[in-house]
């Protein structure tokens, strides 16, 4: 996907009601008109082509456009955060234990990358871990080698009375991670005040949206997204999605008073 339909998909996202089965209309003219004037005509084309937005309306003008769960899931970054804070956890912790020897160096620099698109954190270079099940990717994991002396697969507990908080502390950077989060509530807080003093142009808007985006995108490829009982008690995930949620209210009314 992207950087030009990214973008415009978030937007979308963000004048949505309170990012719930997503709307989108022109309130003020036709929407063949409003599209027409911004030149979006063949870019909503191409995003119905690629299910990412969905219309019933049988005229373009009667049309009302909202994200599908695959073009919700790509404005948010492709995970969609509550649904995995609330996801189960069964208390076992999944191990990849690797040891490469140098002459596969670029396999090993691969298997990193794998394990870090992923969101797994590593507790040392050659061992990394995660609370959810492997099954999906046990086969593209075994890809990078097939000698267990090279790499395993591990279900574990502690037993040697260490805390899952120290575990999760010791695996994810959480420290950075709640600074992200620091500095998009900040973000947020920029447009209650701009709200506040009625200075929230559509210059003003387009520039914060911007920032906005790129700010929760960062956060979205950093925070591994634990299950609650994992987050540790300073998270500021939780605190900033109910921000965001509210943030999206704001500029839901501030659509319909215009």
């Amino acid at each position: 996907m992207n950087r030009n339909t990214q973008e415009w998909l978030h937007q979308l996202l963000w004048l949505a009601d309170c990012l719930s089965r997503p709307t989108f209309r022109n309130l003020t003219d036709t929407f063949e008109g409003w599209a027409s004037r911004r030149g979006l005509l063949r870019q909503i084309q191409r995003l119905e082509a690629e299910q990412l937005i969905e219309s019933p309306g049988a005229t373009l003008e009667k049309k009302i456009y909202r994200l599908t769960n695959t073009g919700r899931l790509a404005a948010l970054g492709g995970r969609e955060p509550e649904a995995y804070w609330n996801r189960r956890w069964d208390g076992r912790w999944r191990l990849v234990v690797f040891d490469l020897p140098e002459a596969k160096n670029k396999v090993r620099v691969r298997l990193r990358r794998f394990l870090q698109e992923q969101y797994f954190g590593y507790l040392q270079n050659s061992v990394w871990i995660t609370p959810d099940p492997l099954d999906p990717m046990a086969k593209i994991l075994q890809q990078f080698t097939e000698d267990v002396e090279s790499l395993i697969l591990l279900e574990a507990h502690q037993c040697g009375g260490e805390s899952n908080a120290a575990i999760v502390q010791g695996a994810w950077e959480f420290e950075r991670i709640n600074c992200l989060y620091s500095e998009y509530l900040e973000t947020l807080e920029q447009l209650s005040r701009m709200d506040a003093e009625g200075s929230l142009s559509t210059r003003e808007w387009d520039r914060w949206s911007r920032r906005e985006r790129s700010s929760w995108f960062e956060i979205m490829e950093s925070d591994p997204l634990l299950p609650r009982s994992l987050l540790p008690v300073d998270y500021l995930g939780v605190k900033a999605w109910e921000a965001r949620k509210q943030a999206a209210r704001v500029l839901v009314r501030r659509l319909v008073k215009r």
